[in-house]
Order: structure tokens, then C-alpha cells, then sequence
């Protein structure tokens, strides 16, 4: 039986492998760059053993070698709604190209009500549904047969952790396009005024979960979640926050899982940080129709070709 030395130390190594994560995937060049690579030695234990999952659906040889020679990579970011016992839905789905000879990144998203075949399954259906029918796998190959790409990694998060997220940098200020008072998610009775809004970790899941009332539906909803996520990138990345970015990645120690070893993470660090200096988003668009009672997204055929375009444009060095 471990001791109580080692179990305090295994806790703090499971504290810090998201500092490498976060600093390689999502903030990719956060101030303090040294700071994160003095974290890898402490924490490659952890991130082997306990966060990468691997998954069938991506060819992991292929994928290091497009590393190793800093080629353009697709990245699948799954943001996922699960709660105890729910198998749980991806409640955002997008997809990140980063071009390392370019110092550009693309952040396409998908609406979760997107009707499209999903891959082993044998149905259309929601693309969100792939997750809840075959998880990780199911939803990456339903996205790499919807848009006829290739992935080379995916990042699961799990959405009901960005709350404490907030709260850990101490909150985050967004600019707000609507008004409206919260009677959704959490029910707060939070007056969401037009303008320059600063808000707590409950505030910010009803301000990205809310679509029934405005106008935009998904459209604004997704839209609402880039904002913040770039709020707390914005909030984390700023010199008086540099303290908190502890807290902030013990809070999200259980909520993330990718398909990095730790290798690719510190390649990722080292060799495509920069892209973050040029960043270009796109929401894919469609129509909507009931089927047999039930809503979906329509997604045009030549706006699907557009997308599709649109990453093989950034796969080309």
C-alpha cells in the first residue's frame, strides 16, 4: 500500500499534467513558456498513464510523423455534456487546424443538430448523437466522414467544469450582444444586460447554455461559448492572473481527455504555439427541418465542400 507520501505525491503530479496540456493546446504560448516546460519532467508520469486515452480511429504513426515534420494538423474539439449517470452527448464540436509554417490557426465549428450519417452506427441522425451511441470513436469518425478529413487528435472536455474554470481566474468579462433575464440552466434569475458583462462561473454556464431565446438559436449559443473560452484564455494569459493558473488547471484535472502522449504535447508546445497569433473562426451554416417529429440542421452539400475546402487549403504546406 502506498504511503501517505506518495499518494500526496501522486496527487500533486495529477494536479499538473493539465499545465501542460492547457499550455499546449489551448492557450498555445501562454505567458510564463519556460514556466510550463520546467512542469514536463513532473508530469509526464501522469499525462502516460492517466490522460491519454488512444483511440482506434486515428492512425497514431501517421499522426507523429506529420508532427515530427511540422505539418499542418486537425485536431477534433469535443465539448462534451456528462453528468452521473448520463452517457453524455457533445454538446459543441469543432474543428482546429493549426499551420505551423504559417502561424495560423482555423476554428471551425459544427452545430450539434447537424444531420449526417453517423459512422458505425448505421443511422442518420444528429452528429452530436455520435458520442452517445459510440463515444470518442463514433464521434471522430462521423466528423472525418462528414467533412472527408483526416484527424490527427481530439481533445474531450467536459462541459459541466467550466463553472469552477470561471471561478478559478476570478471571473471573466465578456461583451454581450442581447438582453435577457436567466430562466434556463441554472435558473439564477441573472439579468444578462446588453453590453460589457462580468461574470461568476454559474453566471457563465447560463450565458452559454441559453438558445431559446435568442434569435440566433445554436448560432448565438456557440457563439456565446467562443467568447467565453477566449475570456478565460484572455483571463489566464494575463500577468495579474499568472497566480491562479494553478487553481484554474486543478479544476479541470478531471474534466479533459486527449489521445497526446506526452511527446506530442511538447512538440505541440515548441513547434506550434505561434499559430495562436493569427486565428480565424467559421460556423458552418444550413437550414432547419423536422423529421418524424424531430429538428435537425440541414447542412448543404456545397457548404459542406466549402468547409472541407477550407481545411485542405490549411493541410497544404
Amino acid at each position: 500500500m502506498a504511503s501517505r507520501k506518495d499518494r500526496k505525491k501522486q496527487k500533486k503530479k495529477s494536479r499538473t499534467w493539465l499545465k501542460v496540456l492547457v499550455a499546449t493546446i489551448v492557450l498555445l504560448g501562454l505567458a510564463g513558456g519556460a514556466y510550463a516546460l520546467s512542469i514536463y519532467n513532473d508530469a509526464k508520469q501522469t499525462v502516460q498513464t492517466d490522460i491519454h486515452k488512444s483511440v482506434k480511429s486515428i492512425e497514431t504513426n501517421v499522426t507523429k510523423k506529420k508532427m515530427k515534420e511540422k505539418k499542418p494538423l486537425n485536431i477534433l474539439l469535443l465539448g462534451v455534456d456528462e453528468r452521473e449517470n448520463d452517457v453524455g452527448r457533445s454538446d459543441a464540436l469543432m474543428v482546429m487546424s493549426l499551420d505551423p509554417s504559417k502561424d495560423k490557426m482555423q476554428l471551425i465549428s459544427i452545430p450539434r443538430d447537424t444531420r449526417t450519417k453517423i459512422v458505425g452506427h448505421g443511422t442518420t441522425d444528429k452528429i452530436n448523437h455520435a458520442y452517445a451511441f459510440g463515444g470518442t470513436d463514433m464521434s471522430i469518425q462521423t466528423v472525418e466522414n462528414f467533412l472527408n478529413i483526416d484527424l490527427d487528435y481530439y481533445v474531450k472536455i467536459n462541459m459541466e467544469g467550466l463553472a469552477e474554470m470561471v471561478d478559478a481566474v476570478g471571473g471573466i468579462t465578456v461583451n454581450n450582444e442581447i438582453d435577457w433575464y436567466d430562466e434556463g440552466y441554472y435558473k439564477k434569475g441573472y439579468h444578462y444586460k446588453k453590453g460589457e458583462l462580468t461574470l461568476n462561473g454559474a453566471q457563465a454556464m447560463g450565458y452559454v447554455r441559453m438558445r431559446h431565446l435568442d434569435p440566433r438559436g445554436d448560432f448565438g449559443r456557440n457563439e456565446r461559448q467562443r467568447k467565453v473560452i477566449q475570456a478565460i484564455i484572455d483571463k489566464g494569459a494575463s500577468v495579474g492572473s499568472v497566480n491562479k493558473i494553478s487553481s484554474v488547471l486543478d479544476v479541470l484535472g478531471n474534466n479533459v481527455k486527449t489521445n497526446m502522449e506526452f511527446s506530442d504535447m511538447k512538440n505541440l508546445f515548441l513547434n506550434y504555439r505561434s499559430t495562436r497569433k493569427d486565428v480565424t473562426s467559421y460556423e458552418m451554416s444550413g437550414h432547419a427541418k423536422t423529421i418524424d417529429g424531430i429538428y435537425y440542421l440541414i447542412i448543404p452539400d456545397e457548404e459542406v465542400m466549402k468547409v472541407h475546402n477550407m481545411v485542405k487549403d490549411m493541410n497544404e504546406k
